[in-house]
């Protein structure tokens, strides 16, 4: 039976690599069965040698007719390549598609949660034979190839064909096992691109920027007691303390390098432990080139950095965290993503996940770009990678960076250089209409798992549900408490007095939203100062004022949020460079910050009164907000059936006999003083007091207190 002849038009387009389904020509159709072996000196099969397939004029495609001879469905390829070396392999060519329309149909509309489990590089057994299936998003290609180490990073080898309408370009390769580096050759109006896979779920480490074949993973977790504890448990009511950290700058190995994810398990969460908090932040551990981008200009949001090790040693590092009742948070970047040629950038050579238009698709701070929210596959891609930490990590939160930049279409824009909506105005529809959704399927799927927001303008009801007009976060960083806590303590004590009212404004608002309290990395770099530094006076004051800081922070309503180098009073700036300045804690001053700060988290964490209506009204009442002449603030935290008494001296002063009323007679017990000799202070105090039967403050009964310089004291209600 003779073999028909090719168009020529056909094969120019296969050549190119611009060919929507090369199925068509390659693999066995009828009588003819052909192959791409570029470079190929002889080409054979292994169940039929003789006589060998023989090269197209001018192409690298091989072409026979095995006739009667009886092949099987999935036939072996054998060649010898231009080095004289003898190869083979499974003909890719001989497999049906393996997607499912369904998926390709919930993709197209946006409503795939899930579209990490088929796109990316999937191992698999079709037909009894290992393999990767490649699967990628790229509508506007011409053509797509896979490239990787088996195959010389030759597109011409391993061209896949597209789905249809749906812009999925997918292959499965015969042979190709985890642990193999890959990216996407694309063909486009514009050129050649080569690009790593978006949905990877691993990478090289930088400088490389290959993504890496990852197997499912078979790891053993045995943190099943504290999800479900988490799915139980009633957060809004529970102490949350989050000690917030960059893994590669936390510690460093003594040659300098980074610690692996299975180092830091075994340093870090007997740390955190100890210290007492009840969470970790991490700085974003996304896949990301570089490093003084702190992870925040993410290349693989579907990919933990190989910086410390691979997917499975993150996993152990949360696991272990789990197990000694620590819970996990992870900055996650929805907002932007970098230039990088490589990553998602003009991605089939359009901008295919950010916008065209330079007034919507460009961010002017970071010089990075915006996600298009609008599009129903960016859409899916960024609700997947936010479940994908949730779900196949086990992280307990993702705290979204920039999410003021994401919901105002004039953010960091001159006028001019924005767009407005459709009704004219400056909010971002799309990206509203998908933090509700990111946060309704996050939170919904996975009960006790939260969505907190980084939102520094008034954008209102931020962690209100959708339902009443929210966005739908559990949770929102309180910037307008850091911006005024902050610049109260950098002035003088003298001058304390005229600014009295950055500590009480707080209070106008403070159940607006549900608040976290952040003195968090962006307040120790750029020329800020570290915390330490920023406090006024000589270096006596300066750790008193820090001790003083966060006892009012560990009392005041919201939960907590500090960055790490700062629970013992590191001097200098974060640099992301180097390991925090841990000798520091060979000095009694900065034991003394340390110890405070682990007394503070106890007794937040042990005293329901500090943090059992940290949203509710009932859980705070001022005794004194008016003292702005002797600069000192009182006030009541009540929760759990106890009350507690809070007084802090902001001024380095000693306040002795100083009378405050109070609710109900009793000995008032003294359970902290940040003047304690213990912390570094002067230990100036009270064991207690008793209360008098003398009216003050519109309160039946009063207590006299001495109150220590630049500090707090917390007393319990009898």
């Amino acid at each position: 039976m003779s073999i028909p002849e090719l168009p020529a038009a056909e094969l120019r387009r296969l050549a190119d690599g611009r060919l929507y389904d090369p199925f068509t020509l390659l693999g066995r159709h009828g009588a003819a069965l052909r192959v791409c072996c570029p470079g190929a000196r002889r080409v054979w099969l292994s169940d039929a040698p003789d006589p060998p397939l023989r090269r197209l004029p001018d192409s690298d495609i091989f072409e026979g007719n095995p006739g009667d001879r009886s092949l099987p469905e999935h036939y072996t390829v054998c060649w010898q390549d231009a080095a004289g070396h003898s190869r083979q392999a499974v003909d890719p060519y001989t497999f049906p598609p393996q997607l499912a329309e369904f998926d390709l149909h919930l993709l197209r509309e946006g409503r795939h949660w899930h579209p990490q489990n088929f796109l990316g590089a999937h191992p698999r057994r079709v037909d009894g034979i290992d393999g990767v299936l490649f699967a990628v998003w790229a509508p506007n290609a011409d053509g797509v190839s896979v490239v990787g180490d088996w195959n010389g990073w030759d597109g011409r080898w391993q061209p896949m064909r597209c789905r249809g309408d749906s812009g999925v370009w997918e292959l499965f390769v015969p042979g190709v096992t985890a642990g193999a580096l890959y990216k996407f050759e694309l063909r486009t109006a514009g050129g050649l691109l080569l690009k790593a896979d978006p949905y990877a779920r691993a990478g090289e480490l930088r400088p490389s920027t290959a993504s890496r074949v990852t197997a499912n993973s078979v790891y053993r977790w045995g943190d099943q007691d504290w999800l479900q504890r988490r799915a139980e448990s009633d957060w809004r009511h529970a102490p949350m303390s989050v000690y917030e950290l960059h893994l590669g700058s936390w510690r460093r190995r003594p040659d300098g390098g980074f610690l692996s994810y299975a180092e830091l398990a075994e340093q870090l969460v007997p740390y955190v432990a100890d210290l007492g908090f009840t969470h970790v932040e991490l700085l974003p551990v996304t896949e990301h080139p570089y490093d003084a981008s702190w992870g925040y200009q993410c290349t693989g949001y579907f990919a933990p950095t190989s910086r410390h090790g691979d997917p499975d040693g993150l996993r152990l590092l949360i696991d272990r965290l789990h197990q000694a009742g620590i819970g996990v948070i992870l900055d996650w970047v929805p907002a932007h993503f970098p230039r990088d040629a490589h990553a998602l950038a003009r991605f089939d050579g359009t901008a295919l996940y950010e916008h065209e238009d330079p007034r919507l698709g460009e961010h002017p701070d970071w010089g990075t770009l915006v996600f298009n929210y609008g599009r129903a596959e960016v859409k899916s891609f960024l609700i997947g990678s936010a479940l994908h930490w949730v779900e196949a990590f086990h992280v307990d939160a993702l705290r979204v960076d920039a999410v003021a930049s994401m919901l105002y279409l004039d953010y960091s824009r001159e006028p001019g250089q924005w767009l407005p909506n459709r009704y004219g105005g400056n909010e971002n529809l799309e990206a509203v209409e998908f933090l509700r959704e990111v946060c309704g399927v996050v939170q919904g799927q996975n009960p006790g798992a939260l969505m907190i927001a980084e939102e520094s303008t008034a954008w209102p009801q931020v962690s209100r549900p959708p339902w009443t007009g929210g966005l739908g976060f559990a949770l929102k960083w309180n910037m307008g408490w850091m911006h005024d806590t902050l610049d109260y303590f950098q002035h003088d004590p003298v001058h304390r007095m005229y600014h009295h009212d950055r500590l009480t404004f707080g209070m106008l608002y403070a159940y607006t939203e549900n608040f976290v309290l952040p003195l968090s990395h962006d307040e120790v770099v750029h020329g800020k100062r570290a915390l330490l530094s920023k406090m006024p006076g000589d270096d006596w004051q300066k750790f008193a004022n820090l001790r003083l800081l966060y006892a009012y922070q560990f009392t005041f309503p919201g939960k907590k949020l500090l960055f790490m180098g700062s629970e013992f009073g590191q001097w200098t700036e974060w640099n992301h460079d180097t390991a925090l300045d841990w000798p520091l804690l060979d000095f009694d001053t900065h034991r003394g910050v340390h110890a405070v700060l682990r007394d503070l988290a106890r007794l937040y964490r042990e005293h329901p009164a500090l943090h059992s209506h940290e949203f509710e009204p009932q859980g705070f009442e001022w005794v004194d907000c008016h003292d702005a002449a002797q600069s000192v603030v009182s006030y009541l935290r009540h929760g759990g059936g106890r009350t507690l008494l809070v007084v802090l001296n902001f001024t380095p002063i000693v306040r002795h006999a100083y009378r405050l009323g109070v609710p109900r007679p009793g000995w008032y017990r003294e359970l902290l003083n940040s003047d304690s000799a213990y912390y570094g202070g002067s230990n100036v105090g009270n064991s207690g007091a008793h209360a008098q039967a003398i009216p003050w403050m519109s309160r039946p009964w009063s207590i006299t207190l001495d109150l220590p310089p630049l500090a707090a004291l917390v007393l319990e209600l009898p």
